[in-house]
């Protein structure tokens, strides 16, 4: 409403658009998560029950670890998050505060020049850049944590196939967890592709908007602000490429595993089995995005470039 009505300059509009897509992607993540529901027990199903279970002692290990990796990962982005949204209250407070300004521009339909309704207005909107975070740190988390595990069963399948080295059995369950691996690696892409469209999309205009407020500015409160702000969304974009990355590299280096064994020593119907299972994984894992486009590194350095490129496009037309 407040683009609609009020924003009549270019700097106005690349405030307040940038937070729009912001809590459009919120909104839109929280509804996706409830949306889901059903879809994420499935996803969890399949991890906590045979043939994904870890049973033995360095099965156990190996989940562990991941799962610990998972746990620091979303401590340390969460603080991050935190911090950054911390920081864009704080320089906001120092600036703007005093100048009864709100953290967002925003309408409203009522006259808030009193104290206390400004003030009630002030905090809601701390409220709810608090709770936004909230929610794009559990929905990342667990997208994230999803894509962590797929690695993981491909660790604990390694290992079981090492075993079968020695004893000569359990391929049956090998090859399960192999089908397995890849429907909920299928599955996580079904059902949350949309959710990393759409942050790829929202974060290169935000990143996009960013840059040139920051180069229109000088070294000042509000330049941090948005700094800080452009640093979020890149991380947000870095993290689901870099995870996006791993699954793709842990499904290469699967078939270099098995040719590291000694499978020159085993029986014929075993041999079979292995090259279906190599064969399969010819074609490495891909978590995309808007059904084309392959979520890893060279997409984080692709939108990088675009945002870049679309900048240099504002500066021309600002010119």
């Amino acid at each position: 409403m407040d683009i609609i009505l009020i924003v009549d300059n270019t700097d106005d509009f690349c405030d307040n658009f940038c937070i729009l897509l912001v809590m459009i992607m919120t909104c839109f993540k929280l509804f996706s998560l409830l949306a889901n529901r059903k879809n994420i027990i499935k996803l969890t199903n399949i991890l906590t029950k045979e043939p994904c279970k870890p049973l033995k002692q360095n099965e156990i290990k190996i989940h562990y670890k991941f799962d610990k990796d998972i746990q620091s990962n979303t401590f340390y982005y969460a603080v991050m998050s935190l911090v950054a949204c911390t920081s864009f209250a704080f320089t906001s407070f120092l600036t703007n505060f005093g100048e009864r300004k709100l953290i967002f521009r925003a309408w409203v339909p009522f006259e808030y020049s009193s104290m206390t309704l400004f003030c009630l207005l002030y905090v809601h909107q701390l409220i709810g850049s608090v709770m936004g975070t909230l929610v794009h740190v559990a929905c990342d988390s667990l997208i994230l944590g999803l894509l962590a595990h797929v690695c993981c069963q491909f660790e604990i399948l390694t290992y079981r196939l090492k075993r079968i080295m020695l004893h000569s059995d359990g391929l049956r369950n090998c090859v399960q967890q192999h089908c397995k691996i890849f429907k909920l690696a299928l599955l996580v892409n079904a059902n949350f592709r949309m959710i990393i469209s759409i942050q790829f999309l929202m974060s290169m205009f935000v990143v996009c908007f960013n840059l040139y407020e920051i180069s229109l500015l000088k070294l000042d409160a509000r330049c941090i602000k948005l700094a800080l702000f452009m640093g979020a969304m890149l991380t947000q974009i870095f993290v689901y490429c870099w995870y996006g990355n791993q699954v793709r590299f842990k499904s290469r280096q699967f078939i270099d595993n098995i040719f590291e064994m000694d499978w020159f020593t085993l029986d014929k119907n075993l041999k079979k089995s292995l090259i279906i299972m190599m064969e399969r994984t010819v074609m490495p894992i891909e978590i995309i995005s808007a059904y084309t486009i392959s979520v890893n590194l060279d997409s984080f350095i692709g939108v990088l470039k675009t945002s870049y490129s679309a900048y240099n496009l504002l500066r021309q037309m600002n010119e």
